[in-house]
């Protein structure tokens, strides 16, 4: 037995170090254990599956990670931005006739012995380089409830000490020895009275910003991005621009880096991957547990419904009624704005990217330039990840937008298009004027227009070039049909009337985003009538309209599934088909 549940929470390598010896004990070879876990992660996994727990476990942010014990466990949520390699280490060593374990830690209390040998047997663990998801709006953050407690407590008692004088702290790094359950260590973590192995050769806690307290030595207070460093899992599992919530041990000591540039290990394996990433700056978390977030993790309130067509078609109708109010009492374009909302990538085939619906509306002026920032406002209000690019000449010209590796800090640096899947990105060009474009404005159109047809951005690699597949929701404003990115169908807007909008309430809101996050996850099919009534419609439209082409007859066919979902029906009915028609005509009677 490792011991009570919060020990895990408090002193999670004590229960790396007891199984670790436990599985010793039992006669399992300690050089092996390179890939697995020794029973360390099912018990975290086990504790973490209780939601109550989970929610013990502190959220690092921007505002907690100065007051976060050193070596507990917390989470963090954030978007895989880099992939930094491998990072090789010790994994086990003998301590005289005791075998010990660096598994789950950055350093060694122990003394490690020189030079590699059955002894000392060289593990490795996968590098990643995680940010805040780009675009999070303020209501997706997470809340107070979810942050969990840093411990604040713990940080007014380490206030009282150095009132007192230098008194040495015991460390917080669990002792070798040690029982988990029962012992010293633990009682004294109990009380409160532990602190990081950097804080007894630093002395007392250094203070950031006046009287705040900074319980990791050396941490600027400011980190909003993580290494987070994980052990045996596959690599299909973790891909870049993902978005997960890793749980494990927080480490920040600015020692590292200068130990990591005059080991051996660093010398014998070329240089250290993370060189460039100043431990003072950024935070490293020995990751146990991973798992990968969806939209629907990020509404504040999460309600456990069906999304049942009579519930959905309330929701609809009132979200309807808001996009109509926010673009002039245009129903039309509401239709069509809803249909965008709840549109994303089913599958590719080929070069084509099935499910895509991106928009463009026209028809904007100085009169209705408001209905812009009215929409783009209502955009934010309801996804959780948005972004707004203004497309002028000399944004083209200028802006870094797709992701570039730079080879002298082995770093890959983000661009404006390396965003999270189920991103929204509304393009303004009601800005946009004549001028002319450097080779710079030429590349970056370019990277538009792919992603605006392919849903691929092209990651620059310098020697040569890779697309990434990504799925994002576009919205192109423009005065007339856009000429740099060919929208999926062109709606030009007809606001009947300039409304001030009336406050929403926050029950409708968080309705529509639960709508939203919900509908477009379910399932579609055909039923055979409705698949062979839209085939004839297909067949007769071509033949009414020999301009019309597969991407056209594609488009409609999505726009059918988008407004059956739009229901809460998983089935498209001939009620729905002809609904998608008569938009499809209205649409149509605009453009001539």
């Amino acid at each position: 037995m490792v011991g009570p549940q919060y020990d895990l929470l408090a002193n999670p390598l004590g229960a790396v170090r007891s199984t670790f010896d436990a599985a010793i004990a039992t006669g399992s070879d300690p050089t092996s254990l390179n890939n697995r876990d020794w029973g360390v992660i099912d018990l975290f996994r086990n504790l973490l599956s209780d939601q109550s727990h989970l929610s013990q476990v502190p959220l690092l942010t921007p505002a907690t990670v100065r007051y976060v014990k050193p070596y507990t466990l917390v989470r963090f949520r954030g978007m895989i931005q880099d992939m930094l390699g491998n990072e090789f280490y010790v994994g086990a060593f003998k301590d005289g006739s005791v075998w010990r374990t660096n598994k789950f830690t950055d350093f060694c209390q122990h003394s490690i012995p020189v030079g590699c040998s059955a002894d000392t047997p060289i593990w490795e663990r996968r590098l990643l380089y995680c940010v805040p998801v780009p675009g999070l709006n303020s209501w997706a953050e997470p809340s107070a409830e979810a942050v969990g407690n840093p411990s604040m407590d713990w940080t007014s008692e380490q206030r009282e000490k150095r009132r007192r004088g230098d008194e040495e702290s015991p460390s917080n790094m669990p002792v070798e020895g040690d029982e988990v359950e029962g012992s010293p260590n633990t009682k004294r973590m109990r009380e409160g009275e532990c602190t990081s192995p950097a804080s007894q050769s630093h002395g007392a806690v250094p203070e950031i910003a006046g009287s705040s307290m900074s319980l990791l030595p050396g941490l600027n207070g400011n980190s909003s991005s993580c290494i987070v460093k994980v052990y045996d899992t596959p690599e299909s599992e973790l891909k870049l621009n993902d978005i997960f919530e890793f749980v494990g041990i927080l480490t920040s000591d600015p020692e590292l880096q200068e130990d990591n540039e005059d080991s051996d290990l660093s010398n014998g394996f070329g240089e250290d991957p993370l060189h460039h990433f100043p431990a003072d700056k950024v935070p490293r978390l020995h990751c146990f547990i991973h798992r990968k977030l969806s939209v629907q993790d990020f509404l504040q309130n999460k309600p456990i419904i069906e999304p049942k067509p009579d519930l959905v078609k309330g929701i609809r109708e009132s979200l309807l009624r808001h996009l109509s109010a926010v673009l002039g009492n245009d129903e039309v374009a509401a239709h069509f704005m809803l249909l965008h909302l709840l549109s994303k990538v089913e599958a590719r085939v080929d070069a084509l990217a099935v499910g895509k619906f991106s928009v463009n509306f026209t028809c904007f002026s100085k009169e209705t330039a408001s209905i812009g920032k009215q929409l783009n406002h209502a955009v934010k209000n309801l996804v959780p990840f948005t972004h707004c690019m203004p497309l002028t000449v000399q944004y083209l010209n200028t802006a870094s937008l797709a992701p570039k590796k730079n080879y002298d800090t082995n770093r890959l640096e983000t661009g404006v298009l390396q965003l999270a899947e189920g991103s929204h990105l509304i393009v303004d060009e009601t800005q946009l004027k004549a001028g002319t474009l450097n080779s710079v404005g030429v590349e970056n159109a370019r990277l538009l227009k792919n992603v605006m047809e392919l849903q691929k951005v092209e990651y620059d690699f310098k020697y040569y070039k890779m697309e990434m597949a990504t799925d994002v929701q576009l919205l192109v404003l423009s005065e007339g049909k856009s000429n740099i990115l060919p929208a999926d169908v062109i709606v030009p807007i007809r606001p009947s009337a300039t409304i001030c909008l009336e406050a929403v309430a926050a029950e409708a809101l968080e309705a529509w985003r639960w709508y939203l996050a919900t509908v477009r996850q379910l399932p579609h099919s055909f039923e055979s009538e409705t698949q062979q009534v839209v085939e004839s419609d297909l067949v007769a439209a071509i033949q009414a309209d020999r301009s019309l082409n597969t991407q056209d007859l594609s488009r409609l066919v999505t726009m059918g599934r988008l407004m059956c979902l739009s229901f809460g029906e998983t089935t498209l009915s001939l009620e729905h088909w002809q609904m998608t028609k008569e938009l499809e005509r209205l649409r149509r009677e605009r453009l001539n």
